[in-house]
């Protein structure tokens, strides 16, 4: 009989471009690893390293990947023999690579590099442009060829385990979904085939929890008080992922913050959709059924997920320049402090726009007034009365960056003219950003050319295609509507669910956790469809979808054309929705008396 293979250990060490640095080193300081994965790349991230890239063709990757989280390491990474998976090419995977080759020469060191290309479609952009794709979720035509600025598709984890099946001690690539840096890993482990699709599945669920870093160990967890006192030294995720794709969910001891099946709900449900149809490259996920079970302090059993047969085609993110933004923060203090910020605006905006007609300039694309402080982001369901104290930020679009420019010089320049009480902390006047739009749609697989290469050449990979062929599951039926036993009361829904919201494109996505199964029933109710509206009406202009998770007792929400945009386009205070989830546990929802007096 053939030996179990070893659970394989991997440490998470980023979430973003900028996470912590100190990751790398308490994670090494573990000393149980296999590897450590980086995520690096988001919509965002790929706008901005695209511009880097325009600007200076040798850039377009996480300079800090190799500056703060390799450099100061490399001796320790070569000396446990932990192996490094990460997307820091971003744009320029070759030029990431080159920079940690130099630097790895230059201590020394015997470490080999691999890269993962063909994320890279720029040089099909002939050939996209005649299959005139529509954008996969605004329906949008395609954008004009001369403002796009990159165009990468998402690619899966196969390559990643094709380098360290060539003996990498260090993967690079460019754009692949986020959870591939960990199903690489274990695809190479267990020898996983693109037909092993619950393994698939699991490893991918893994990968997910580990790729935003410390949300899955307290960071942004609802009841934040509880890890409050680890924040400075907050630990960062591990998975002991086994042979079957089952794994624990954990973090090096000694360290802040704490993994608990809330934690990992939170997490689990962060931006995911429909929670039966997450769509990989290597695997669809069905995460519906999902088993939690909290093993001893800090270690989460993870099971239950199920996989179906992997897409056709990949997703492409397609990135266009699409006019120009700025803003700035005025804060007003004193009686009547909204309404002087309302006049203000109005003042800059009018002041502005008579600017325009007088130079044959066209009037803004967009403008934006939040007041910070006075619950603006509550809308219908603000509860302040008249606030004393707000910071109003106002931000406008534009065709052009000089009629950003004559905003940026109208809202400064009427320091003089405004209403008493304008006050605020700031340094020199704001610059015109550009707008790098986003536009997502799919290509067949066959048409993306992977190479995995390091500095000696080309190594074999040749793309496998799955056989097995699965139906979409079916879906659970959703809680029936509670009965009402006595008389019922108000309270808000935190003190009977856990919630994390995200985005995704335009879309807002806000998981919901109920802290007992027996209080899904109402909160499934009580969030219906009047009810979202009236929390999130002044963000929506798209239609509303809810999703149940009757393994962890949950629900996720889906509000489309919520994010004015969305990441880089938006003119909003919160233009990724990492908010919404706060404003949903706001909410005051109808429980029978009886559940309120055993809530704590």
């Amino acid at each position: 009989m053939a030996k179990t293979p070893k659970a394989v250990r991997i440490g998470g060490a980023s979430g973003y471009w900028g996470d912590a640095t100190y990751a790398t080193a308490q994670l090494l300081a573990d000393g149980t690893l296999d590897y450590i994965v980086y995520d690096y790349l988001a919509e965002i991230t790929m706008a901005i390293l695209a511009r880097v890239r325009a600007k200076d063709p040798a850039q377009g990757y996480a300079t800090d990947f190799v500056t703060g989280a390799m450099a100061p390491n490399l001796a320790e990474i070569a000396h446990q023999g932990v192996r490094i998976i990460s997307n820091a090419g971003g744009v320029n995977p070759e030029a990431c690579a080159e920079a940690l080759r130099v630097e790895i020469a230059k201590q020394g060191l015997n470490l080999r590099v691999v890269t993962v290309t063909g994320d890279d479609l720029m040089d099909q952009l002939s050939e996209i442009i005649e299959l005139t794709p529509f954008d996969l979720f605004s329906r949008a035509r395609f954008p004009d060829s001369s403002k796009i600025g990159s165009i990468n598709a998402y690619l899966g984890a196969f390559p990643i385990a094709a380098a360290l099946d060539a003996g990498a001690d260090i993967v690079i690539t460019g754009r692949c979904v986020d959870s591939a840096v960990t199903l690489g890993a274990c695809i190479h482990k267990f020898g996983w085939s693109p037909d092993h699709l619950t393994q698939l599945a699991g490893g991918s669920l893994a990968g997910h929890i580990l790729e935003c870093g410390t949300q899955a160990t307290g960071g942004n967890f609802t009841d934040w008080e509880a890890v409050a006192d680890g924040y400075a030294n907050m630990g960062y995720p591990i998975a002991e992922i086994a042979h079957d794709g089952t794994f624990v969910a954990t973090k090096p001891v000694g360290t802040g913050g704490a993994v608990t099946t809330g934690t990992v709900a939170e997490q689990m449900l962060y931006e995911i959709g429909d929670p039966q149809a997450y769509h990989l490259p290597d695997v669809v996920c069905d995460f519906s059924n999902v088993s939690l079970l909290q093993e001893t302090s800090d270690r989460v059993l993870v099971s239950g997920v199920k996989g179906y047969s992997a897409p056709t085609g990949y997703k492409v993110c397609l990135t266009f320049h699409d006019g120009w933004r700025g803003g700035h923060l005025f804060s007003f203090y004193g009686l009547e402090a909204e309404k002087k910020a309302e006049v203000f605006a109005d003042a800059v905006f009018a002041r502005s726009r008579a600017i325009f007609q007088q130079t044959n300039m066209p009037d803004f694309a967009e403008t934006s007034l939040e007041l910070i402080g006075a619950e603006s982001q509550f809308g219908a369901c603000r509860t302040s009365g008249p606030s004393r104290e707000v910071a109003a930020k106002i931000a406008v679009r534009h065709v052009d960056p000089r009629g950003i420019n004559v905003f940026l010089k109208e809202a400064t320049g009427l320091g003089l003219s405004a209403p008493p009480g304008l006050s605020g902390f700031a340094g020199a006047r704001g610059k015109p950003s550009p707008v790098m739009a986003l536009f997502s749609f799919l290509i067949a697989k066959d048409r993306v050319e992977i190479t995995v290469q390091d500095e000696r050449g080309q190594i074999n990979f040749t793309p496998v295609v799955g056989t097995v062929i699965t139906p979409r599951p079916f879906r659970p039926t959703p809680p029936m509507r509670p009965r009402s036993i006595g008389p019922m009361v108000e309270v808000p829904l935190i003190k009977l669910a856990l919630a994390r919201s995200g985005d995704k494109g335009d879309t807002a996505n806000i998981g919901v956790i109920a802290r007992r199964p027996e209080y899904l029933p109402w909160i499934w109710h009580a969030l219906d469809e009047t009810s979202l509206t009236k929390i999130f009406g002044h963000f929506l202009r798209g239609k509303i979808e809810r999703f149940y998770l009757p393994g962890t007792a949950s629900m996720n929400i889906m509000l489309h054309q919520a994010l004015g945009g969305g990441g880089t386009s938006s003119l909003r205070n919160d233009p990724q929705g990492k908010g919404y989830g706060q404003l949903a546990l706001a909410h005051r929802i109808r429980v029978p008396d009886s559940i309120a007096r055993g809530l704590r």
